[in-house]
Formats: C-alpha cells, sequence, structure tokens
C-alpha cells in the first residue's frame, strides 16, 4: 500500500531527493515534491518526521490531494532514516546562549533558509504540520521561527510526557505504549516492532513481573528512553526539560498555529489542548486555534471518519476536516485565498453528532458545573447524597496485583503488531468489566432528555486502601438503550467518553510523592480533561471505578516503595478499596452542562 501511494504521488508530483545541511553540518534527507505544469510561485507545506520521509508520503497524500498547489516537503529528522546525526528523543530546545547549539527548531529554521535559497517558483512562505511526533516537531519550531514560516498546525503533540500524553499519566506509567515506542525508536535508526512470544501481550507483561526485570532480563540497559524512566519515576527537571509548554509559557506566538486533538486519541489527547492553552495566554495577535472531532490518534489525515470502531457519527468527519478546515487554513495563510474556516475552537459534538464552534476551549460562558454523584444500589444523581442511619456509607472490591483489569478485551496485541486493536480500544464496548469482582459501577436513569457537556471534567473521589498506594482509574461512559433498532449491535453498549488513572503517591505532588494511609479517607482529584458530547434521551450515565488498567498502565504494588520501577516481587500485595458515597464524603464526577436555551 505505501508503495502503491509513494507511485501514485510521484506520477502526480515531480520528486527530487536532497541532502540538506544544517547549520552544524549534519545533512538531513529531505524529499521535494512540486506539482507539474505551469503555475505560479507556490508556498512550500513542511513535514519533518522520524518515522521515514518516504512512509510519509502515505499519511501525507489525502493532504496532498486536497490542498493542490504547494511545493511538499517531506524530512527526516536528525538520526533517523536517510538523516546524518544523532537522534535523541525529543530533544530539549537549545542552549542560546551558545550560537552553534542546534534542536529540532533550528533544524527547521536552517530547512526553510535553505528551500528558500535553492528551489525555484517559490512564493517566500513556508508551512508547517505533523501528527504526534511531528506535532512536536511542528510545536518546537514555534519558539524560534524563521521569518518565511507563516502558517503551521500543531496536530496530536506530546506536551509534558510524565503529566499526560504518551509515557505517564497523572504519574501512572504507560508500561505497554512506554515499553514498545522506546523499543521501536531507540533500536536502530529505523522503526523496529519488538518481537513478543505470545500473541496477547496482557500474559507476557504480566509473567514478566517487576518491572526491575525490563532491564535485567529483555533491554539490558540499552534503551535510553527506557532507563530514563528508571532514573527519573518522579516529575523532576529532567521531565520538565522535556516538556513543551514550560518553553511556550511566555511566547508571543509569531506564527499562527491550527491545533488539533481527538476525543479518542489514545495517545495524545490531552498535548494538544495544554499547548493551545498555554499560547492562548498571550496570544495577543490572535494567531492561536484549535479543532477536536472524533478521532482516534491522527485519525483526521485519512479516511471518512464517519465512525471509530462501531461507533457511527452520521458524517464524514475526516473529509470535512481536511477539506473544509485545513486546506483552508494553509490556503489563507500561505496564498491569501478565502477566509478562517472558524474564529477560535471547533468540535465536533459526538451523540448529537455536529460541529460546535466556541470563542474559547474551554467555554467560559454557556455551561454550568454540575456534579453527578455516587449513591446507593450503584446508582448516580445530581442529587448530594444523604446520609441513612445503619447504611454502609460506601462500597468496595478488592484490587489484586496478581490478577489486574484489562484495559481492553483480550487478547491484548503489540501495541502496532498486526491486526492490533490499539488503534480503537477507548470506544470499546466497557461492558467487558460490569461483572469483575474488582471494578465498581453506578448510573443515572434512563434520561428523559439530553445531558449536554462542554469543557472540563474532574473526579472527585473519596477512597480508602489497605495498602499504602494505589491507581484510581475512572471512566465516564455514555450508556445506549437495550434497544437500539438504528444500529442493533449497538443496544447496551458501554462508550467510554473520558476515562484516565491517578496514582495515590502523588495526589498531592507529582514531584513529591507520599505514601497513602491505610484505612484512612483520602481525597483524590482526577483530570478526566475535556470533551463535547450529549448524553441523549433514552441513554443512562455511567461512571467506572477500577485501580487497575493493564498493561496499557503498569501494576501499582499497592504497597508504597521509593521508586516503582526497583520494586520487588514481595512488594505487591492485594488492597480492599473503598469508595465512599456520604454527606461527609460525597464522590462524584464534575461536568460541564450545557445551559439549556429558554
Amino acid at each position: 500500500m505505501m508503495l502503491m501511494v509513494a507511485a501514485v504521488a510521484a506520477q502526480k508530483y515531480s520528486q527530487q531527493d536532497v541532502m540538506i545541511p544544517m547549520r552544524d553540518g549534519v545533512r538531513l534527507h529531505t524529499l521535494i515534491l512540486t506539482p507539474p505544469g505551469e503555475h505560479g510561485k507556490l508556498p512550500f507545506l513542511i513535514t519533518r518526521t522520524p518515522y521515514g520521509a518516504t512512509a510519509r508520503l502515505l499519511s501525507a497524500y489525502p493532504v496532498m490531494a486536497a490542498t493542490d498547489g504547494y511545493i511538499f516537503i517531506m524530512q527526516d529528522i536528525r538520526g533517523r532514516y536517510g538523516s546524518e546525526g544523532q537522534f535523541v528523543m525529543q530533544r530539549p530546545p537549545r542552549d542560546r546562549a551558545n550560537p552553534k547549539s542546534i534542536d529540532e527548531g533550528t533544524d527547521t529554521y536552517d530547512t526553510i533558509a535553505w528551500l528558500l535559497k535553492n528551489i525555484p517558483n517559490n512564493n517566500g512562505r513556508a508551512g508547517l504540520v505533523g501528527i504526534s511526533y511531528g506535532g512536536w516537531l511542528t510545536t518546537m519550531a514555534l519558539i524560534e521561527p524563521h521569518p518565511a514560516l507563516k502558517a503551521a498546525s500543531e496536530q496530536a503533540s506530546p506536551d509534558n510526557m510524565f503529566v499526560n500524553d504518551d509515557f505517564h499519566h497523572q504519574g501512572a506509567f504507560r508500561l505497554s505504549y512506554g515499553f514498545e515506542y522506546a523499543a521501536m525508536m531507540e533500536t536502530g535508526k529505523t522503526n523496529f516492532t519488538f518481537h513478543f512470544p505470545v500473541y496477547d501481550t496482557y500474559g507476557w507483561y504480566l509473567q514478566l513481573g517487576t518491572l526491575a526485570n525490563v532491564n535485567r532480563d529483555v533491554l539490558h540497559g540499552q534503551l535510553p528512553t527506557w532507563n530514563h524512566f528508571v532514573e527519573h519515576p518522579n516529575d523532576d527537571s529532567f521531565w520538565e526539560h522535556e516538556a513543551v509548554s514550560p518553553y511556550l509559557k511566555n511566547l508571543n506566538l509569531q506564527v499562527p498555529n491550527l491545533n488539533v486533538a481527538g476525543w479518542w486519541d489514545q495517545e495524545d489527547f490531552v498535548g494538544p489542548q495544554s499547548i493551545y492553552r498555554t499560547l492562548e495566554a498571550h496570544d495577543s495577535g490572535h494567531k492561536n486555534f484549535i479543532v477536536i472531532g472524533p478521532w482516534n490518534h491522527g485519525g483526521w489525515s485519512h479516511g471518512k471518519g464517519d465512525s471509530l470502531g462501531p461507533v457511527q457519527f452520521g458524517a464524514n468527519t475526516g473529509e470535512y476536516f481536511r477539506g473544509q478546515i485545513q486546506a483552508r487554513w494553509f490556503a489563507y495563510w500561505l496564498r491569501n485565498e478565502g477566509t478562517l474556516p472558524f474564529q477560535e475552537a471547533m468540535m465536533f459534538q459526538t451523540g448529537s453528532n455536529h460541529w460546535v464552534s466556541y470563542d474559547a476551549w474551554p467555554p467560559r460562558s454557556g455551561v454550568t458545573p454540575r456534579k453527578l454523584y455516587f449513591a446507593a444500589d450503584r446508582q448516580l444523581s445530581f442529587t448530594p447524597p444523604r446520609d441513612t442511619p445503619n447504611a454502609q456509607p460506601w462500597d468496595t472490591y478488592i484490587s489484586d496485583p496478581a490478577h489486574p483489569v484489562p484495559y481492553r478485551h483480550r487478547p491484548i496485541e503489540e501495541t502496532y503488531g498486526p491486526g492490533s486493536r490499539w488503534y480503537t480500544w477507548q470506544t470499546e464496548d466497557q461492558r467487558f468489566t460490569d461483572n469483575r469482582m474488582d471494578t465498581l459501577s453506578w448510573s443515572t436513569p434512563v434520561l428523559d432528555q439530553e445531558v449536554c457537556i462542554a469543557g472540563s471534567i474532574t473526579a472527585h473521589l473519596y477512597a480508602s486502601t489497605t495498602g499504602s498506594d494505589s491507581d484510581w482509574v475512572t471512566k465516564l461512559i455514555d450508556v445506549y438503550p437495550e434497544s437500539y433498532p438504528a444500529q442493533p449491535t449497538m443496544a447496551g453498549y458501554e462508550l467510554m467518553i473520558v476515562g484516565d488513572v491517578l496514582r495515590g503517591r502523588f495526589r498531592n505532588s507529582l514531584s513529591r510523592p507520599e505514601p497513602v494511609e491505610p484505612d484512612q479517607i483520602v481525597a483524590y482529584n482526577l483530570d478526566l480533561h475535556s470533551n463535547d458530547h450529549c448524553f441523549l434521551p433514552g441513554h443512562r450515565i455511567m461512571v467506572q471505578v477500577q485501580s487497575s488498567w493493564f498493561p496499557l498502565i503498569d501494576r501499582n504494588p499497592q504497597t508504597y516503595v521509593a521508586n516503582i520501577f526497583q520494586a520487588k516481587d514481595s512488594d505487591f500485595v492485594k488492597a480492599t478499596q473503598r469508595i465512599y458515597r456520604s454527606a461527609a464524603y460525597p464522590s462524584n464526577v464534575e461536568i460541564p452542562v450545557v445551559e439549556r436555551q429558554k
């Protein structure tokens, strides 16, 4: 497929394969695709990637097909594929006091300077677009941009890898992704797939045991990124230096930037919103924009976008984004054509399935925070709980690290292996956890009117554990009607709208972990991030809580240790968990309810 797409692109465009020199003499492998025939001077549209410039033709061709009138540039970053130099995972910004220092921003700068000088019939303008690592590269180029860089689109970029995105979520380590991605990127100059001896990686990761066994038995200290995980188990200066937002917090944005995210992005959902929010603080020139749609990681770049897994959206959202948002965005800034596709923030509201525009994200008006309280008999209610004499004010379960809750239906294929369902696991039916003894669920009665939410969502848990550390996974779920003639296979479906994890040791600080006092009620505030969704009449709203999500998240020993990457087998113990729902300890999920029009 990749070769076929490359061949089609080669037929439509004349192609040059060059090595562009950087300021330190390192040369970067670059493909230059120019439209054939007579045309005026054209802008450059640049994509930089660690995944192979030739391979990027596969993902870039739909963009190219929808955005004629550009000279397309695809470049391998230093140390990857055809480029010279040393690869450094998420290379931090350079030391500006050293004029010879380099980073990904200077490589972008030097690339644009070379293109302007050496490629004829350009109009003196360049745009930059990238997804995931490419989105991060795009963001880094905004810090010291070349004057000819006139438009950018950061798409699915990670921000702080300890707080959220690829490697950690609120301090909890993303085991399967962290392990497999580090192996893919740092085993050689090209992508490498770790070969598991079994198809269901759940069993392999479980048999592996404590994280201390990874270097001892498998990696042998050969991967720098895994060694960083081990050496930096808390949010310290290393992770701060790796993050994007600290370098953007005082930036007066010079280049218009379109941030892009997907509601069910399994890798980098938080990063684009964090970058947008950080840039917004100093966006006096109104150059900072955001769009979020019903997509998985990069799902907006290909296909119709009319569904994700079995979930139907009633519209070709991917095609709409590429043709009516992204194409118009770059045409406006790089070719002085048309108008901007929206004013500030544009969201595809799921459930109701239509596009909505806002003057900011999250919205500053038109929403009211409301709390959905956990109640007796596994009920969920907007009414605060009242104490009832002789009634048990909690629900309980036992969390056993030897039998962790899988994060998706087994078998759990390797992340990027053949037939992997990694790409759509967030839209899988959550009923597979319903009858487990280590998961709790609360739900509303059937809704008689819609409940629409737009903005930030937070879980407020009051919980105790018999251990001295614990993970708390919380999901907000849309439960479909038990009779659903429009799509019978969706009857009773439990669709996760948002879900995330908080590691108990980090409840007060990500940089200064502390044990949890056993058998004491502790307040946990769990950021579930943002969403724009309508729970329709006939549906129910559900909340699920559990203490493992394996092997997406590594197993918490449930015994406090200074560094979980050095935990011993004996540290892993069962724990009895209690979630409280009393007047004094009213566990709830706070949602931003859209005000109904009068």
